[in-house]
């Protein structure tokens, strides 16, 4: 699975680098969902569509309790990917990764969202810095800089501690990615039942 995630990341790490935007390419299937009775099973990347996808899944599907992320590579729009979590947070929705389940960059975003969250052994989580265009790194920029805004103000609304954020940005540069530890999800809370 460790292999299946770093090859996958790599292919769409290399357009985050040239587009200077979010870790996949507009080969990648855009975020969708499967219904299974309470849950739905998203696999795809976060994009401009995606906030509307999840308001009608909101509206479609009461029933649905939990959004279970399965294969999440990230996000090509970080403005959508926190739009459209918002909404999940809204909606009262959990969030659940299982032990095969693969999310990174914008996916953990999004799955933060959820209340309450939940992840089985083995589900991987992948993290890193941003960049823009010009290959200036997230974590190059000064903390006081208002570029960290867009990231510190959701984190404080859905309860994240901003000591999260600044760890991603250390922890891997953007044309790469640090799968989080055992010991990393449990310092930051990413279960929370």
């Amino acid at each position: 699975m460790r292999r299946l995630l770093t090859s996958t990341l790599a292919a769409f790490v290399l357009t985050l680098v040239s587009a200077g935007c979010g870790p996949a390419d507009d080969d990648e299937p855009a975020a969708a969902f499967d219904i299974d009775g309470t849950e739905a099973i998203m696999t795809g990347v976060i994009g401009p569509t995606t906030p509307d996808v999840v308001r009608a899944l909101i509206d479609d599907h009461p029933d649905v309790t939990t959004i279970v992320l399965v294969d999440v590579p990230g996000s090509i729009d970080d403005v959508s990917n926190l739009e459209a979590a918002r909404e999940i947070r809204d909606a009262g929705l959990a969030t659940h990764v299982p032990a095969d389940g693969e999310i990174a960059s914008g996916g953990v975003d999004f799955f933060l969202a959820g209340d309450p969250r939940s992840y089985d052994p083995g589900a991987a989580f992948g993290v890193h810095s941003w960049a823009t265009g010009d290959g200036t790194e997230g974590a190059d920029v000064p903390r006081d800089d208002p570029e960290h805004d867009l990231f510190l103000d959701y984190y404080a609304e859905i309860g994240v501690d901003d000591d999260f954020y600044w760890f991603t940005l250390d922890a891997a540069p953007a044309e790469a990615i640090h799968i989080m530890t055992p010991a990393e999800l449990d310092r930051f809370a990413f279960a929370t039942e």
